[in-house]
């Protein structure tokens, strides 16, 4: 019996035929050196016996082609064989020609992008990641690299396991390798355009803005020691940078212009933000530093919107306080949420990258939330992590690859 079924176009109004999983169909597979004409001698040799193409597979590894093609039965199996026997010999590749029923096996329920980074990349990362997919009742349906320098990033698409279950699971096994991984759920809305926001201190730049400042007061040290117990979630955040603010009263005004001046951007920043703003990606800053420093970056690198905190100022100098309510980890949070809606993104649709604990609301609230080189804590308790000194490694959790940035940049090169 024939089972077949229709679906209704929305453009046409036409009722098209559905996929039929019990016709018979054949896999041709050649694997061997790559060349050019391969695939057109493949399917000009095709093309000679009224058959359907259903799926193409192609994948170079280090100058090895393994092309698959599924295609429906010939009426004439004998001639066909003879004809793809030719084809492998004029290519001189390996020949496999499989016969079964159907299409490919339909994907199970739970699709998910499994995105491991590494410097290097451990085989045995691999094997352990590998096992914990199939542990939870995943298949691999596709692996490939997305770089290689200055990290070596692989994407596995898995079909068949919970999405949630994966990202409790294998950011376990990874820690124990030294290695990073994400999980985020395959759907449309990876095709949207996105919201990034981000932190800024020990994030989007290197060092803490305040430290910097405490420096022109001679407080250095007593300052970075409170920051540190805040960014481990020792003590509220609010108390901590009140505390550490009044220790710069008196600092003339100019220095925050010196500190500007002297800000080092964490490598990759720049590559990222330019990446990903081709896309028609939007950037936000949300910091619990200070707007006299961050609207300066958000100028200098474009981004569409910023949250900080900003201090007082009298005659010249700093008062030791801020104004109005401080940016926190709740704030932060908000932020987030006010600037999607702002921008018109789902929250879906945000990627949060921060490194303290006051960033964990954040990460928790976006569609996928990094810590980037974070302290334990905020490690352990964030969605995903980044512990490779390269902001630009985020752009390959989004799925563009080295080779498109690199591409995209020498296309902006003036002749």
């Amino acid at each position: 019996m024939r089972l077949t079924s229709y679906l209704m176009t929305d453009s046409s109004s036409v009722l098209a035929p559905a996929v039929n999983l019990t016709d018979p169909t054949v896999l041709v597979t050649l694997i061997g050196p790559d060349q050019k004409g391969v695939s057109t001698r493949l399917f000009n040799a095709l093309a000679g016996h009224n058959i359907e193409v259903i799926d193409v597979e192609q994948l170079v590894v280090r100058g090895r082609l393994v092309l698959s093609t599924l295609v429906s039965r010939p009426a004439d199996v004998s001639t066909f064989a003879r004809d793809m026997d030719r084809v492998s010999a004029d290519v001189g590749m390996e020949l496999s020609i499989e016969y079964g029923t159907g299409d490919n096996r339909p994907r199970r329920v739970g699709r998910a992008q499994v995105t491991l980074l590494g410097a290097p990349l451990d085989p045995g990362a691999l094997a352990a990641i590998t096992e914990g997919i199939s542990g939870l009742g995943g298949n691999i349906d596709r692996i490939f690299r997305l770089a290689r320098y200055p990290v070596t990033a692989i994407r596995l698409d898995i079909s068949g396991a919970d999405p949630d279950e994966l990202q409790r699971e294998l950011p376990r096994i990874a820690h124990s390798f030294r290695v990073d991984v994400a999980v985020q759920e395959n759907g449309i809305l990876n095709h949207a355009q996105r919201l990034i926001v981000m932190d800024v201190d020990s994030t989007l730049i290197q060092g803490e803005v305040i430290e910097m400042l405490a420096a022109h007061a001679g407080c250095e040290a007593a300052v970075a020691e409170v920051t540190e117990r805040a960014m481990r979630g020792e003590i509220d955040f609010a108390d901590s940078l009140h505390e550490r603010v009044a220790q710069l009263a008196g600092v003339p005004e100019s220095a925050i212009t010196e500190v500007y001046k002297s800000l080092q951007y964490t490598p990759g920043a720049r590559t990222m933000i330019r990446t990903l703003k081709r896309l028609g990606y939007r950037f936000a800053l949300v910091s619990g530093g200070f707007t006299q420093i961050i609207e300066r970056i958000a100028a200098d690198l474009g981004i569409d919107y910023w949250a900080a905190n900003e201090l007082a100022i009298a005659d010249g100098k700093l008062t030791g306080t801020v104004v109005g309510d401080v940016v926190d980890r709740a704030g932060k949070a908000t932020a987030l949420r006010t600037f999607a809606e702002q921008a018109g993104i789902n929250i879906k649709n945000t990627v949060a990258i921060g490194d303290g604990a006051n960033d964990l609301d954040m990460l928790a609230a976006a569609g996928l939330g990094i810590a980037f080189n974070a302290k334990p804590l905020v490690r352990e308790q964030a969605p995903t992590s980044v512990n490779v000194p390269y902001l630009d490694a985020i752009v390959y959790l989004l799925g563009v690859t080295r080779e498109e940035i690199e591409a995209a940049d020498r296309a902006d090169e003036p002749n």
